[in-house]
């Protein structure tokens, strides 16, 4: 069985004009305030691989005027995994956060993202196993959205059932992507099968699912044995119709002298790679036609680790991409690439009309020196057309400074960023949710996450910041 994958996810410095420029803010007005901070749930372990946070190209956090929603997970009780948990729905009230809706006879494996429309419906997408037997580990799923009245969350919800093509043969391990143009009024939802590409469906302002296709994968012709690379926890965005999808390799070892070795390491007779950064996109979804697969990036030569932080789609149109890159496994350096030194880099794209206009290394701590290296970080973009970005720092900025906080920066006019403050969370958070534009939430002055905090990553936590 996989393991779940950490979110390790870096950002600390600026990115170049968006587009729209922000505007420029006064020297003082960085000062986030945070105005709330509460516990939503608690979670044990399940042990199929997968956790609340799981799905990190999505989001389980939505914001619909003044009603803010979660999506959590419960593992139940009892049963064996995989399919051994269940979705929750919260909305935070004047009490704090209350348990709307959990799933009274799916069973699932992984958690359950959210998307919304501006004014509602709001949207969970569940994938419930069709095994009935719960002795049997795995076997066949069926995608569903899940609508609920945002205004009475408690009313029993329509299932959708998306329009595939033919009978694709979903299972428990969905790597599924949920995306909504929230002004727009249309979503999207893609679902991996097994290693050869992802289903996708696309349902309309109408209602209706109008189109659907494949999308198939990029092919690795220079690997040994010569293969589909499969890409799994992608950032999607939905604007206007056109789609940006960019996501990491999840493949296992290519190389068989390092499968070899990790074998001996560890035991194990699977190891995964991520290492490759793909891009497409689809100048109208509604088409079904995807341009050709980009490489953004690759650590494949020193068996690094990529993944992928966070798209945003400018004014513009533009597609902006971060991720994160570490230059090496250190199990391996010895044997295989003894001259190699470690680094962890953030690193920094924008896209146009399929082409690479801009490429710089935002922020890389190298080994031997000083360096913060971040565990999360989001873009938010605000009403007025400024951008900031969220994160968690560890690490030191010189002797005796160490740093384990939550930070934010804005990306000022031209691609500089402002002097990094600190976030003052009582409980900071090293991994976290937002309420996304990608998820069809829209732009906003206060900063919304979900996530555990740092040394306790069974509670999932609510904060809200108000930025300047």
């Amino acid at each position: 069985m996989k393991r779940a994958v950490p979110m390790l996810l870096l950002l600390l410095s600026a990115v170049p004009a968006l587009g729209a420029e922000p505007k420029s803010p006064s020297p003082t007005s960085l000062v986030p305030v945070v105005e709330v901070e509460e516990e939503v749930y608690r979670y044990q372990p399940a042990g199929n691989g997968a956790g609340p946070m799981w799905c990190s190209g999505s989001t389980c956090l939505v914001r619909i005027g003044d009603d803010v929603f979660a999506s959590g997970l419960e593992t139940l009780s009892g049963v064996k995994p995989m399919n051994n948990c269940r979705w929750l729905l919260f909305k935070r009230t004047s009490q704090g956060w209350e348990l709307q809706q959990a799933d009274r006879v799916g069973r699932t494996r992984e958690p359950c993202p959210l998307a919304a429309f501006h004014g509602g419906p709001l949207f969970l997408s569940a994938n419930p196993t069709l095994v009935v037997d719960p002795n049997v580990a795995a076997g066949p799923a069926r995608p569903e959205i899940l609508q609920f009245n945002p205004a009475d969350p408690k009313a029993p919800f329509e299932t959708l059932l998306p329009g595939w093509e033919g009978q694709p043969a979903f299972t428990e391990h969905s790597y599924r992507s949920l995306a909504a143009d929230g002004p727009g009024r249309e979503l999207v939802l893609f679902q991996n099968v097994g290693y050869t590409h992802a289903e996708w469906a696309f349902r309309d302002k109408d209602g209706k699912w109008s189109a659907r296709g494949k999308l198939v994968w990029p092919f690795g012709k220079e690997y040994e044995k010569p293969r589909a690379v499969r890409i799994c926890y992608p950032n999607v965005a939905l604007n206007q119709r056109r789609l940006h999808f960019c996501g990491v390799s999840d493949i296992e070892e290519p190389n068989s002298a390092w499968r070899a070795y990790k074998r001996q390491l560890t035991g194990q007779g699977w190891d995964f790679d991520f290492r490759r950064l793909f891009y497409t996109y689809s100048k109208d979804i509604a088409s079904g036609k995807f341009e050709p697969w980009q490489e953004i990036a690759t650590r494949d030569k020193t068996c690094g680790w990529i993944m992928p932080a966070d798209l945003w789609v400018a004014p513009d149109g533009a597609a902006h991409l971060l991720w994160t890159e570490r230059a090496i496994d250190e199990r391996l350096r010895e044997k295989f690439f003894p001259g190699e030194k470690q680094s962890h880099a953030l690193n920094y794209a924008v896209i146009r009309d399929g082409q690479i206009t801009l490429r710089r290394t935002l922020l890389e701590a190298v080994e031997g020196r000083p360096g913060l290296v971040a565990s999360g970080a989001r873009f938010h973009p605000t009403p007025d057309g400024r951008l900031f970005v969220f994160c968690y720092v560890s690490g030191s900025e010189g002797p005796g400074k160490r740093v384990a906080e939550n930070r934010l920066f804005e990306i000022l006019p031209g691609g500089t960023p402002s002097a990094p403050v600190r976030v003052p969370l009582v409980h900071p958070m090293t991994s976290f949710f937002t309420a996304t534009p990608r998820a069809g939430s829209a732009p906003s002055a206060t900063l919304d996450l979900l996530g555990p905090a740092a040394g306790d990553p069974l509670t999932i936590r609510y904060a809200r910041v108000r930025l300047p």
